[in-house]
């Protein structure tokens, strides 16, 4: 029962993100635009479709909001909700959600959404298609494995200290 209750709430963390991106490209997808590449964002703004500025703030505003809201999220699941005591048991359940919002932003945002529709198209840079390279896929699946292993531990590491 616990396992089915870990996977239903990375489940809901991978649909939190999700509703975030759209949000986000409500208005066209160069609201996102601090996501791509470097040569991307240069183009934007030489087409004159927003400021440098203006996707640093996107950038700083996109992380101030995900990265604490995720840390929240997995906590107040593994903790509040599901009751975790010590370090293993707040490790994996934090890994296993983590986990499962990592599989979904790699298989369905960047793989298909962002891939394989024309939602995250931003005109005057399809010759820069992919936007999401090779190196970037395998940067994203080493850094969202492993950095989610690390986040967990670090997290369930510092949960002991105050749960126990």
């Amino acid at each position: 029962m616990l396992a089915l209750r870990v996977v239903i709430e990375g489940l809901g963390l991978g649909f939190l993100l999700w509703l975030v991106c759209a949000a986000g490209i409500r208005n066209g997808a160069v609201g996102m635009v601090h996501l791509y590449g470097q040569d991307v964002q240069d183009r934007v703004v030489a087409l004159g479709l927003t400021t440098a500025e203006a996707i640093r703030r996107r950038g700083i505003a996109f992380r101030s909001l995900c990265l604490p809201g995720y840390i929240i999220y997995v906590l107040t699941c593994v903790y509040a909700f599901n009751g975790a005591h010590g370090f293993f048991a707040g490790f994996w359940q934090m890994f296993a959600i983590l986990s499962i919002m990592n599989l979904i932003d790699r298989l369905l945002i960047d793989d298909y959404w962002v891939g394989r529709t024309d939602a995250w198209i931003i005109p005057g840079t399809e010759d820069l298609r992919p936007y999401i390279t090779v190196q970037d896929k395998k940067q994203k699946w080493v850094m969202g494995t492993v950095g989610m292993a690390a986040v967990s531990a670090l997290l369930a590491g510092v949960m002991c200290l105050f749960v126990g």
